[in-house]
């Protein structure tokens, strides 16, 4: 999927990535060591790596034989780099990256679709992985976490209910009782990630704990589930904008697993859930400005070559002109929101308001920076040939995922309005 020319012959462009002023030296080297693996190693064989294919056949055995070798060695070369897993500490073979470190990294990582799981952050096994590292016990670490960070195995996370409004965790009815030394779990879950594939599910569960004299939040526990354990019905994978997804939709009716398989202490689901959610917003932020930078480059390199009416390129229209500018806008709005609010997460400031202010305003501008690009390829953005159809989707569903933005608006205006009540007004310098 590269840019190509007004022949729609293929040629290369590479993401360019420059030493940023301000970073320190140590997050300037990663990013300009990451993008010179996507240069290098991803965007020349962008296809090739997901065996995909443009006729609407499935790839052939060959195609994934040398797919399956080309990850692989790819894989590698970020491993020897040394930039493998840079969400988990060293302990767990990981970079260790601080959250700015890793919030930087992501925007170039995001730059191709499907490298950052060649780095070793693949969702949601990422999630999980950060789940198990604070709340998990040695054992957890050595049974579950080792095994997931080496790719010896998959997971899942399983936590939204078809009956109940998935931005309200408050609202999930799916049970877990004690049992002795088991816990006992019925529920209904969906759009379980990575359902198909993964070999434990962290199921999100309603617990009664009777010395926990805790309110909602507090009642729920993040639960071990193999996904062997009898009981565990997968239905069906939930198609995603009409195409099979691995998103499955699962029925727990009298699984039993060890009470040890409990992630922390009873009663800690919802703050394991908000530690997941809080990162994991930025992270798709970022991700979104990397695929954002991708869609700016080859709109221009489309706009600067794509011939029309007497021989002129777009570049000499106005229309393409403003939507060179838009873009632009957009995307440098995007991004210095969500570096204003990552650094004020990792200041520990309050920073309820800017997560809830890019969970919003990113995707949207994500949305119309794609749509502007497809507009400029005309035929050829809806077609195979770009990444722009997985990035169009991708935006729309994240107006949905971590909370709708009708929620999170919500919550803007709440913060905004309880600090008038309180006599102080807003200040946006801080």
């Amino acid at each position: 999927m590269q840019p190509s020319n007004a022949d729609n012959t293929v040629r290369a462009m590479q993401m360019n990535v420059k030493p940023i002023p301000t970073l320190d030296d140590e997050v300037n080297e990663v990013r300009l060591a990451t993008a010179e693996i996507i240069n290098e190693d991803i965007l020349p064989v962008e296809d090739k790596l997901w065996a995909s294919t443009s006729d609407g056949r499935g790839p052939s055995r060959e195609a994934q034989q040398e797919a399956s070798e080309l990850r692989h060695g790819v894989q590698e070369r970020v491993k020897r780099a040394k930039l493998w897993a840079p969400h988990l500490p060293p302990e767990f073979g990981g970079m260790g990256l601080s959250f700015m470190q890793h919030a930087y990294m992501n925007e170039v990582l995001a730059y191709s679709p499907g490298a950052a799981s060649l780095f070793g952050v693949v969702a949601p096994n990422s999630g999980n992985q950060k789940i198990l590292v604070k709340y998990g016990t040695p054992e957890q670490h050595q049974k579950w976490l080792i095994p997931l960070t080496e790719g010896r195995m998959q997971s899942g996370f399983s936590m939204t209910e078809p009956m109940n409004p998935g931005s309200d965790p408050r609202s999930l009815t799916t049970r877990a009782e004690l049992d002795g030394d088991e816990w006992v779990i019925n529920g209904h879950k969906w759009f379980t990630s990575n359902g198909h594939a993964a070999d434990f599910y962290i199921v999100m569960c309603r617990t009664a704990d009777p010395d926990d004299p805790g309110g909602a939040n507090e009642k729920m526990t993040q639960i071990i589930v193999p996904k062997n354990t009898p009981g565990v019905n997968i239905i069906r994978g939930v198609p995603v904008w009409g195409k099979a997804s691995s998103h499955c939709e699962i029925k727990y009716e009298n699984v039993r697993v060890p009470k040890d398989n409990q992630l922390g202490r009873t009663g800690t689901g919802h703050a394991a859930a908000q530690d997941r959610l809080g990162a994991g917003r930025i992270y798709h932020c970022m991700n979104s400005v990397g695929s954002m930078w991708r869609c700016f480059d080859l709109m221009v390199d489309r706009i600067m070559t794509r011939k029309v009416h007497g021989g002129e390129t777009l570049e000499h229209k106005q229309f393409m002109q403003g939507f060179i500018a838009d873009s632009y806008m957009d995307i440098q709005s995007s991004r210095l929101m969500v570096v204003d609010c990552a650094q004020k997460m990792e200041a520990g400031a309050d920073s309820r308001t800017d997560i809830s202010s890019i969970k919003v305003y990113v995707p949207a501008a994500y949305h119309r920076v794609v749509d502007r690009a497809i507009q400029v390829y005309g035929a050829a953005g809806v077609s195979g040939d770009f990444p722009f159809a997985g990035m169009y989707t991708g935006a729309r569903t994240l107006r949905i995922a971590d909370g709708p933005d009708e929620v999170h608006k919500i919550l803007i205006a709440k913060n905004v309005l309880r600090r008038y009540h309180a006599g102080e007004s807003w200040d946006f310098g801080n």
